[in-house]
């Protein structure tokens, strides 16, 4: 099977699949072992999952990290690796369901999932083009619409998945005219980095962020409103 066949067979019936041979898969696709046993439908031990962390700081954090274009994203992703990983202090606290209800459909499990895996909450996701209510939609009741092939295109950026391999779990057709709607997978590879980092070296990266990116304070929270997705070196 190719890679799409792959992702398309796991996510429809995943569960028969051993978590040891899930966790050897995702290094074979090169996937978060925590996102393929998500998609599988099987739970995600708690090393996988990140600290309990501050919300503004998360919020904080997507913000000006997605002020970074390629070069920068690349930077800041190696700064991020570079961190020691620290040992919770307490008992582990499992991260909250990113929407406000429970999801009731199996492609909105996913992604809420995939979100939670993240350390995010809805409110917490750098601006994407979707309106929140859009998003709690998505997490909440994500059936077929008209709209899914842009929602996937907005979401699938900030996860670190590309859109082939987003568009095979939801099983929707790709093709390459498809492009990412405001960023690409190399912005949420900064965000899978840094699952394991406490609110502490989330600030510090940053700041670390705005240092690269040389990013103006302005006093308010304004949007990349177009991001640097048409930029993406992995474009034709």
């Amino acid at each position: 099977m190719n890679r799409a066949e792959i992702l398309s067979s796991l996510a429809a019936s995943g569960t028969d699949t051993a978590p040891r041979r899930l966790t050897e898969r995702a290094v074979e696709l090169g996937i978060p072992a925590a996102d393929l046993l998500v998609v599988a439908g099987h739970p995600v031990p708690a090393e996988l999952l990140p600290p309990e962390r501050d919300p503004r700081v998360m919020r904080e954090f997507a913000y000006r990290v997605s002020h970074c274009d390629h070069s920068r994203l690349a930077a800041l992703e190696a700064f991020v690796r570079s961190l020691p990983r620290v040992a919770a202090p307490g008992p582990f606290v499992q991260p909250t369901w990113p929407g406000r209800r429970p999801a009731e459909t199996r492609l909105a499990a996913t992604l809420g999932a995939l979100i939670r895996n993240r350390g995010f909450g809805i409110r917490e996701l750098p601006f994407m083009g979707l309106s929140l209510s859009t998003l709690h939609g998505m997490v909440w009741r994500w059936d077929p619409s008209p709209h899914r092939h842009q929602q996937l295109s907005a979401v699938a950026g900030p996860l670190g998945w590309t859109l082939p391999d987003l568009f095979a779990i939801a099983d929707e057709p790709y093709s390459e005219e498809i492009r990412p709607m405001v960023h690409c997978h190399h912005l949420g590879r900064v965000f899978t980095a840094a699952v394991p980092l406490t609110t502490a070296q989330l600030i510090e990266t940053a700041q670390e962020a705005d240092r690269l990116s040389a990013r103006t304070e302005h006093g308010a929270w304004q949007p990349v409103s177009q991001g640097f997705a048409e930029e993406c070196p992995d474009l034709p």
